[in-house]
């Protein structure tokens, strides 16, 4: 029963043991170097790092180094720039000394050098106080300049305070004296109109009461065909025996009138609007109206109404009584219209 395979199975099975055993110390022996090296690996990165932060301070002590020393070479440079001044110092101080020993030997024409620049010194001061007193002269002549121009502004103040005070009054009585200027043209007016409002009343009795012939606010007014032909000037024998009759009015009116009233009758010639034909007399109704006016004004002259009483002016068609595009319209606005009013 047991036989050669038996014994290798017994010898086989003998030496796994051992070898599981041999394993299993190599296991532990590579597990202790794997620990080993990572212990070893953080020992040395812990070397590492603290010989970085070495490094850091060492580099920079080395800077503080460097800039002690750029100091210190600085602090060498100005020692050296001082010694060198007061070596300058010091060969100057030997020159001044060696020229001070030259005066002390010269002696007596140093004195006299001395003497001369005293003198010298003496006259300027002199000068000087020349200037100063011609200068306090002309500060002290300055001031009573100064003193007289304020008295002169004071007189002036006074004199503008007096001015002020009679403008006030003259105001006071030029405002007085134009209420009653006003007051007295008030009158003016009010005697004018009362004796314009009798001139129109007697002419309103000679020449009856006519439609051609009318009062149109404080004026008189003719139409044209009463007085002149179609596109003329010249009185018809209707306009001259009006005219005259008006001049009769006007002349017994004139004497009656105050001579402080300076009045004047004016005629206003008017036209329509029609152009004119260009091949008569008058160019344009600016000319008719004018030429019509001016006719009133001497034939009442030729009737003894004083000429420095009469205006005549021309209007042409651009006063119209009526605007409208029509005959009667026209025929309204040709007019002739007398008014009494002050110069």
């Amino acid at each position: 029963m047991h036989g050669p395979r038996s014994r290798a199975r017994r010898d086989q099975a003998s030496y796994w043991p051992g070898f599981v055993d041999a394993l299993s110390t190599l296991l532990l022996a590579i597990m202790f170097l794997l620990s080993v090296f990572v212990l070893a690996q953080f020992l040395l990165s812990r070397e590492i790092s603290g010989k970085d932060t070495v490094l850091d301070r060492l580099n920079n002590q080395i800077n503080e180094l460097t800039d002690l020393l750029a100091l210190e070479r600085s602090n060498s440079q100005d020692l050296e720039d001082q010694i060198r001044a007061l070596t300058a110092n010091l060969a100057t101080s030997r020159s001044e000394q060696s020229r001070l020993q030259a005066l002390l030997n010269e002696g007596s024409g140093a004195a006299g050098e001395a003497q001369q620049r005293a003198d010298e010194l003496s006259q300027t001061l002199d000068e000087e106080r020349r200037v100063s007193r011609r200068a306090l002269s002309q500060v002290e002549l300055l001031n009573q300049q100064l003193t007289a121009l304020r008295r002169q502004i004071a007189a002036l103040e006074d004199a503008l305070d007096a001015s002020e005070v009679k403008d006030r009054e003259s105001a006071t009585k030029i405002a007085d004296l134009g209420r009653r200027l006003n007051v007295a043209l008030a009158q003016r007016v009010q005697e004018l109109n009362r004796y314009r409002s009798d001139f129109f009343g007697r002419l309103r009795e000679i020449l009856g009461n006519r439609e051609d012939i009318r009062i149109v606010g404080d004026r008189f007014v003719f139409q044209s065909e009463v007085l002149f032909p179609s596109g003329g000037a010249d009185l018809n024998e209707a306009g001259l025996g009006e005219m005259t009759q008006l001049a009769r009015a006007l002349i017994e009116l004139a004497q009656e009138i105050p001579e402080e009233i300076d009045w004047v009758l004016r005629v206003d010639g008017h036209t329509d609007n029609v152009p004119l034909s260009g091949t008569g007399r008058y160019r344009d109704n600016w000319e008719l109206s004018s030429a019509r006016a001016t006719s009133v004004v001497k034939h009442l002259i030729s009737e003894n109404v004083p000429a420095d009483r009469l205006v005549a002016a021309g209007f042409g068609e651009f006063q119209p009584l009526d605007t409208a595009d029509t005959q009667d319209a026209r025929d309204r606005n040709r007019r002739i219209e007398l008014k009494l009013t002050e110069k």
